[in-house]
């Protein structure tokens, strides 16, 4: 991977990160989630006398759906496992107020690069109206620019595509790249350009695009952590790498660690609107085409809830929904976190959980790209620790997932990471799927990463060094900037 990829890549990072010092003071009044009274629920308070159903929206293709097909379908996820721990995630997101849940999807896990950049490509293959892609890392070289040709060739075929992509994020790729894309047809547009004169009125250099999303007609949508970039060429060392005993510093040809989830139903039409939304706010030039139909109306059974974080709007609600749903946790919580670095009142909810029992479990990077998100994240593991919070570090790879699943029935996939610039300064994009049949899955695949992931215990924790700890010192300091 090209080391000025990105700015969490790039050597001159450093330079923008003055600018963030001297812009501290909005920095800083903009990521203090204490000043947003988003505290979870006490796990013991009682539910409301109405019935969570009667707080709910159930939404199809064409709009709400009647009283007896919401039922039926609550029911029907409901069945798949434990009725009570669904009903009691289900009251914690109608009790934050958006309670539009969308029904008749499918949702399927994708792991590492490969498995998902076969499955998107075959997407774009098959567009017949539009496509729109968004990501905050577009490379020019490798699996990204396969995409990319690819893209230029559906335009040729009259298919209307657009791709909108974070300034910083494609730091490190040529101009020329995203001239040729345009030249082909592709209707491209950069996030907040760096260069306040590039398109005048749309300049934030701490408002950044994080969200991965590609959505083809209205018939098959991704998201998760994958990035268009060369790093996802291979499968990640913790499934096949590992085999190979290479060297553990050898990340760009070893693959990273990544989930993206491959979308069916409603959920992409929904998907198509957040991307018309940022792309109009952004003054992208290019008009966007009207949704196309679905070929299937209703290609599965999955509830899900699509979660846009935009930091004009305030808290993240992907954090918001975590730590909620952990503050009910009775059963299990299971996080996979590419960068840990949230507000104290989710250490606190992890730490609440555990001492009541609830098997709580994280598995963290024990490399990274960004190694002061790292230390900020160790700086954590003593207190936690302390509650009887399972920490687990995969150093195969760099482990770049975000992904959580509580109670076995409430499952979030996307671009939200648990560090600062996530949760009050990106653009994220994450879905939620309720039921046992897609959280079984979800926590075979944290039992996976389990297997070959590292085990911190308490004791051998408390005799790190002196100099580890100085570093997780400073990196506390420093978290809201990371």
């Amino acid at each position: 991977m090209k080391q000025a990829r990105g700015w969490r890549h790039a050597g001159w990072v450093w330079i923008l990160a003055g600018l963030w010092v001297l812009a501290g003071g909005v920095a800083c009044s903009g990521l203090r989630v204490n000043d947003h009274p988003i505290d979870a629920p006490p796990p013991s308070q009682p539910q409301p006398a109405q019935p969570v159903a009667d707080r709910i929206t159930l939404v199809g293709r064409d709009g709400p759906v009647g009283t007896a097909t919401e039922a039926r379908d609550l029911a029907r996820v409901g069945a798949e496992g434990n009725t009570a721990l669904f009903e009691r995630q289900l009251g914690v997101l109608a009790a934050q107020g958006d309670n539009r849940l969308l029904r008749g999807n499918s949702a399927k896990l994708l792991v590492d690069g490969p498995v998902t950049f076969a499955a998107m490509k075959a997407a774009i293959s098959a567009a017949r109206h539009r496509i729109l892609v968004e990501f905050y890392i577009v490379e020019d070289e490798g699996v990204a620019a396969e995409v990319a040709e690819l893209l230029v060739r559906k335009a040729a075929e009259g298919v209307n595509v657009a791709m909108m992509y974070d300034s910083v994020g494609s730091l490190g790729t040529e101009r020329g790249f995203f001239d040729k894309l345009r030249s082909g047809g592709v209707a491209v547009c950069a996030f907040n350009p760096i260069n306040p004169l590039e398109r005048p009125g749309h300049w934030g250099l701490l408002q950044r695009n994080h969200r991965k999303m590609l959505a083809v007609d209205s018939d098959v949508a991704f998201t998760g952590g994958i990035n268009l970039s060369n790093v996802y060429a291979e499968g990640s060392g913790s499934f096949s790498n590992a085999r190979r005993k290479r060297p553990p510093d050898d990340a760009d040809r070893q693959g990273w660690r990544d989930t993206q989830v491959e979308l069916r139903g409603p959920v992409v039409s929904a998907l198509a609107v957040v991307f018309r939304e940022s792309w109009a706010r952004q003054g992208c030039e290019g008009e966007l085409p009207p949704a196309p139909a679905p070929r299937v109306a209703t290609p599965g059974q999955r509830v899900v809830k699509l979660v846009a974080g935009d930091p004009e709007h305030g808290i993240n609600p992907t954090y918001t929904a975590l730590l909620q749903g952990i503050g009910a946790a009775q059963r299990s919580v299971q996080l996979t976190m590419a960068y840990f670095a949230p507000g104290p009142e989710l250490i606190q909810a992890l730490c609440d959980a555990a001492r009541r029992g609830v098997a709580v479990a994280l598995v963290l990077p024990g490399r990274s790209d960004v190694k002061m998100v790292l230390h900020a994240a160790r700086s954590r593991y003593a207190q936690l620790l302390e509650a009887g919070v399972q920490i687990n570090e995969m150093s195969q790879v760099v482990m770049h997932a975000k992904t959580a699943v509580i109670d076995g029935v409430f499952s979030s996939v996307g671009s939200s990471n648990l560090d600062w610039r996530s949760i009050v300064g990106n653009n994220e994009i994450d879905v939620l799927v309720l039921g046992d049949d897609f959280g079984d899955q979800m926590q075979a695949l944290f039992t996976r990463d389990l297997a070959v992931s590292q085990r911190i215990e308490a004791a051998s924790w408390a005799r790190r060094g002196l100099g580890r700890r100085l570093l997780e010192t400073v990196a506390r300091v420093i978290e809201p900037l990371l």
